[in-house]
C-alpha cells in the first residue's frame, strides 16, 4: 500500500482570494502580486466613494507611496495623506490622538474610508481609529509585513499598548476588505521575513500538522520569496483565519487558540518596553516554543513534538531561548515575566490562562495554569 501524497499548498497561479463570512460584514481578502491594483475594488464596494484617507508610516511611504497613490489615482479617487513614525511606540494613547486629530483636521467625514497602509501597527492604530471617529467609520486594510498579511489585518482586532501591557486598550472592527499584494514583501528586511513566519507555522501548530509538515520542508521558499510558496501559505493562513473569526468574531471560544506562543511572547515584549530588541514575531516564535515546552513538562505532549518545534524555528533562524543574541543581556526575571502574564488579555480573576498542546496541530486552551509549573520553563529558557 502506497503512502499518502504529501500535502502541497503552493498558489500556482499566484493569487487567490479568501472570504471572511460574517454575513452582512463579511469581506474579501485579495492577495497575490500585483493586488495592489485591486484599490478599484473600493468603488465597487462604496459607489459613492470620493475620498480616502490614507494613513501610513514614514518608511512605507517611502518605499510604497507612490504605488498606492497611482493605484487610487486610477479608481478615480481622491486621497488625503497621514504619516506616522515607523515602531511599535506609535502603538500608544499619544498618536491615537494625534491621528484622530489629523483626521478630524481633514473634515473626515462618514462617506469617506480610511486606508491602513502598513504593518500590524500601523493596521491597529488606523482601525482602532476608525472604530471610534463619528462612532465608527469604514476601512481597508493593506498590510505590507508578512506577519499583517497573514494575521493582523484579518479579523478585526484593532487596539494600542499601555504600560500595563499589550493591546490592552482596542476594539472590534472589521475592515470592508484585505488587499495582501505579496509583491510589497520584497522590500522587507529578512528579519521582519521570518518574523512574519512565526505567525504563518502557527496555524500548522494550532490545527494543522498536514500545514505544519509542508511548512518544513517549504519555509526557506514562504521567507525566500517564491512566489508559488509564499502566496500559497499566505493564502492557507488568511483561509484559517477566516475559519476561526467567522466561527467565533469576538475571541469568546476558539479564536482564543490564535494567541498560541503570545502569553509567554507578550510578557517577553513588555519586559522590554516593546522596542526593537524583540519582534513580536519573534516573541511569539519563542513564546510557542515554550508553550510546547511546557505543555511537554505538564504530560500534555511527547518531548519529541516540543523538540520539533524547537528545531523548526531554530533551523528558520528564530530565537528559540532568552539565551540567544543580544537577548541574552538582559536577566529576564522569571517571577517579572508572571506578572507581565497577570496583565494578559486572556488573565482570569488572575489567574494565567495558555494555549497549550497534546502535539503538533492539537492546540487547547488551558485556564489556571499555576505558576509555580510556568517559573521553571521560563528558567530553562534563560530567564533569572
Amino acid at each position: 500500500m502506497s503512502a499518502a501524497p504529501a500535502a502541497d499548498f503552493a498558489s500556482r497561479d499566484g493569487a487567490a482570494r479568501v472570504r471572511v463570512e460574517l454575513g452582512d460584514r463579511g469581506y474579501d481578502i485579495v492577495i497575490g502580486g500585483g493586488a495592489l491594483s485591486d484599490a478599484a475594488a473600493l468603488r465597487r464596494s462604496h459607489p459613492k466613494l470620493r475620498r480616502v484617507l490614507v494613513v501610513t508610516d514614514e518608511t512605507v511611504q517611502r518605499l510604497h507611496g507612490m504605488r498606492l497613490a497611482d493605484a487610487l489615482a486610477r479608481a478615480g479617487l481622491a486621497r488625503e495623506t497621514v504619516v506616522l513614525p515607523p515602531g511599535e511606540a506609535t502603538k500608544s494613547f499619544a498618536m491615537l490622538e494625534s491621528l484622530c486629530e489629523a483626521l478630524l483636521e481633514k473634515r473626515i467625514d462618514r462617506g469617506d474610508v480610511i486606508v491602513a497602509f502598513g504593518g500590524g501597527v500601523i493596521g491597529d492604530l488606523a482601525g482602532f481609529a476608525a472604530a471610534v471617529l463619528l462612532r465608527g467609520l469604514d476601512y481597508v486594510q493593506i498590510p505590507t509585513t508578512l506577519l499583517a498579511q497573514v494575521d493582523s489585518s484579518v479579523g478585526g482586532k484593532t487596539a494600542i499598548d499601555t504600560r500595563q501591557g499589550k493591546n490592552l486598550v482596542g476594539a472590534f472592527h472589521q475592515p470592508r476588505a484585505v488587499i495582501a499584494d505579496t509583491a510589497l514583501l520584497d522590500t522587507l528586511p529578512r528579519r521582519d521575513l521570518l518574523a512574519g513566519y512565526a505567525e504563518v507555522a502557527k496555524y500548522g501548530l494550532i490545527a494543522d500538522e498536514a500545514f505544519f509538515a509542508w511548512l518544513e520542508g517549504a519555509w526557506a521558499a514562504v521567507v525566500g520569496g517564491a512566489s508559488a510558496e509564499r502566496t500559497g501559505a499566505i493564502a492557507h493562513s488568511c483561509r484559517a483565519k477566516a475559519a476561526f473569526v467567522a466561527e467565533d468574531e469576538r475571541e469568546a471560544g476558539r479564536r482564543a487558540l490564535l494567541n498560541l506562543g503570545h502569553t509567554f511572547g507578550h510578557a517577553l515584549e513588555a519586559e522590554c518596553g516593546f522596542g526593537d530588541e524583540l519582534r513580536h514575531g519573534e516573541a511569539v516564535a519563542l513564546g510557542t516554543v515554550m508553550a510546547f515546552d511546557l505543555s511537554a513538562s505538564l504530560g500534555l505532549c511527547s518531548p519529541a513534538a516540543a523538540d520539533r518545534v524547537r528545531r523548526h524555528f531554530a533551523a528558520a533562524g528564530l530565537p528559540t531561548s532568552l539565551r540567544a543574541n543580544t537577548l541574552a543581556a538582559r536577566a529576564w526575571p522569571a517571577e517579572r515575566l508572571v506578572e507581565h502574564m497577570r496583565s494578559d488579555k486572556k488573565a482570569r480573576a488572575g489567574t494565567l490562562t495558555f494555549i497549550l498542546a497534546r502535539g503538533i496541530g492539537q492546540a487547547f486552551v488551558a485556564h489556571d495554569v499555576p505558576a509555580d509549573k510556568v517559573i521553571p520553563t521560563l528558567r530553562a529558557h534563560g530567564a533569572a
